[in-house]
């Protein structure tokens, strides 16, 4: 810790600095809660979307089997081509949030591929939609809690070390300033009283 000096200006530097703490505590206070509720309403959509993934992976095992098919290949029309997201700000956060997939346009020949093509190609893209759309919500939480992390920091910062810390210096302070006004005090009383006693003796001559 860094020797402060004993002096009424660092008093007021130390006064000024534990208002600004002070001031700004309750808004890291409230951006941690925040950050908190949104982490855990994100937490429940993260659990729903992996719990819709495989159940939807349990009913694709079949559509799954088109993927090796020599005579067919939908790969290029199931795999997302372009990731459309936006931005949101949450508690001073900026997250992504997912918007929709866009897959290349099916091109085969309608009479020479099997007729479940169509149907499979849909449920891959749902699939691969979801997939898409899950990890974009991991994203969001990786963004929030590193955000929380920092914002937590901050306030145990200003609650436990700096808030404290301005306190015990004014403290200092003040006790040293007051010894130092007292000791002017009694050396004034001192002085005061040679002087009277001086005047009394010269009188008495």
């Amino acid at each position: 810790m860094l020797k402060i000096k004993l002096t009424k200006s660092e008093l007021k530097k130390q006064r000024d600095s534990l208002k600004q703490f002070m001031h700004y505590l309750p808004t890291l206070q409230l951006k941690k809660q925040q950050l908190q509720i949104r982490i855990f309403e994100i937490r429940k959509i993260y659990a729903k979307k992996q719990a819709q993934l495989k159940s939807l992976e349990q009913n694709l095992k079949t559509w799954i089997g088109l993927l090796g098919d020599p005579g067919v290949d939908i790969r290029p029309w199931i795999f997302p081509e372009e990731i459309l997201t936006d931005t949101q700000n949450i508690a001073g956060a900026d997250i992504p949030v997912f918007k929709r997939v866009i897959f290349k346009d099916v091109e085969y020949d309608l009479y020479g591929t099997p007729f479940w093509i169509d149907e499979g190609i849909i449920k891959l893209r749902s699939y691969a939609s979801l997939m898409t759309e899950t990890a974009v919500v991991q994203k969001q939480l990786a963004v929030l809690e590193k955000e929380l992390m920092t914002t937590t920091q901050r306030v145990n910062l200003f609650e436990k070390v700096k808030i404290p810390q301005c306190l015990e210096n004014i403290r200092k302070i003040r006790i040293y300033l007051g010894d130092q006004q007292a000791n002017a005090v009694g050396v004034s009383k001192v002085a005061k009283k040679k002087i009277e006693m001086a005047v009394l003796a010269e009188m008495a001559i």
